[in-house]
């Protein structure tokens, strides 16, 4: 292990999840990681194609779920469901070294946790349950 695990990079995006308030009129996912327990509710809007327009977050996690999560509000902008999906592969596949680090701004910073199999769950969750808000054919008021 190089770097430790909760830093100030990572505390700092733990905090900026308070950034993005849930939605109105937004897709939404609740989600909870069953080894640590993290729980996410994720809000999508998304537009007609389904491409992302915007992210609310409601994150009970650790402070690397709550910063996978900012990472993920970040960056959702213009990406579609297979976007974020694919990129929670590639998070899954790095972090069972089968892969290159993510191709995804600012996961750098996530980087120490791969070390730690039971810190994973808290950091799919946001991508999972982002999958599943932009999947889901109900948009709630």
């Amino acid at each position: 292990m190089s770097a430790p695990l909760y830093n100030r990079d990572i505390l700092a995006l733990a905090v900026a999840t308070a950034d993005f308030p849930l939605l109105t009129d937004a897709r939404r996912a609740s989600l909870r990681a069953p080894l640590c327990g993290s729980r996410i509710i994720v809000d999508v809007d998304a537009d007609e194609d389904g491409l992302v327009r915007g992210v609310g977050l409601h994150v009970e996690a650790c402070a690397l779920g709550q910063a996978s999560a900012a990472l993920l509000a970040r960056h959702a902008a213009g990406r579609s469901a297979d976007d974020l999906h694919a990129a929670r592969d590639a998070i899954a596949s790095w972090f069972a070294g089968e892969g290159e680090r993510p191709d995804w701004p600012g996961f750098d910073l996530l980087a120490p946790a791969r070390d730690y199999p039971a810190r994973h769950g808290a950091i799919l969750l946001p991508f999972d349950a982002a999958v599943a808000a932009l999947e889901s054919a109900e948009v709630r008021a």
